[in-house]
């Protein structure tokens, strides 16, 4: 039972090669491209007010200079939304439950920050590091929790990703079980624990949402901090 309740989240094969390859490229083939007439459809209108409104609400306590990430930020958000609402879908994958998946997301873009935020001013960069009146005691002590608290952000990027939504879909998965196991003996809790099922998926689609706009809003908060 415990190993079947896994199962969901690891990558499925075909003639022994991973499909999670796929699963990653499926999203970009669902967006609307667009058009060459003037004006755009309904579906295409509503995805660039999407866009428009994440950017602007992102990047607006950035400066000038943290503008020319808009383009990633957005991207990855809507990749992350795509693939985590997909994988709400019956017999599918969802390749952001994999902690290595996340950690490769979040790893080279925290990196690209800290880069920035050395190369541009290195003296504020590690001022970071010790906070300003600190007692010569505690030098040492802090310089060392606070480089570990530094190194860890894409860590804990990772992982918050993968544990909500790990979370959820163990959540529905249980309570589906539950359902069809207890119908044929108890219908009226069958049907209190259907109706307990459809609520579960709906706070799922918004944890899918909600988590994806978090991940891409901690990265803009460690770029304006470099910046």
């Amino acid at each position: 039972m415990t190993l079947s309740l896994f199962d969901q989240f690891m990558s499925p094969l075909f003639l022994g090669i991973p499909l999670a390859a796929l699963a990653l490229t499926l999203p970009w083939t669902l967006f609307p491209k667009p058009p060459t007439r003037w004006l755009n459809c309904r579906l295409l209108t509503l995805q660039s007010w999407f866009i428009n409104s994440f950017t602007q609400q992102i990047l607006q306590p950035l400066k000038e200079t943290g503008h020319k990430w808009a383009l990633l930020l957005a991207s990855l958000m809507i990749f992350l939304i795509t693939l985590n609402l997909l994988g709400l879908l019956p017999y599918t994958f969802t390749p952001t439950t994999q902690l290595s998946l996340n950690v490769a997301f979040a790893v080279p873009l925290w990196l690209a920050t800290v880069i920035i935020g050395m190369r541009n001013n290195l003296t504020h960069a590690l001022g970071h590091l010790l906070p300003e009146g600190t007692p010569t005691l505690l030098i040492p002590v802090l310089i060392i929790i606070e480089t570990v608290s530094l190194f860890i952000r894409p860590l804990a990027l990772g992982v918050r990703l993968t544990a909500n939504l790990t979370a959820g879909h163990l959540l529905i998965q249980l309570t589906a079980t539950a359902t069809f196991v207890i119908l044929p003996l108890m219908p009226p809790v069958a049907f209190l624990t259907a109706t307990l099922l459809l609520l579960l998926s709906l706070l799922e689609v918004a944890v899918a949402m909600i988590q994806a706009y978090v991940f891409v809003l901690l990265l803009s908060l460690y770029l304006q901090e470099n910046i």
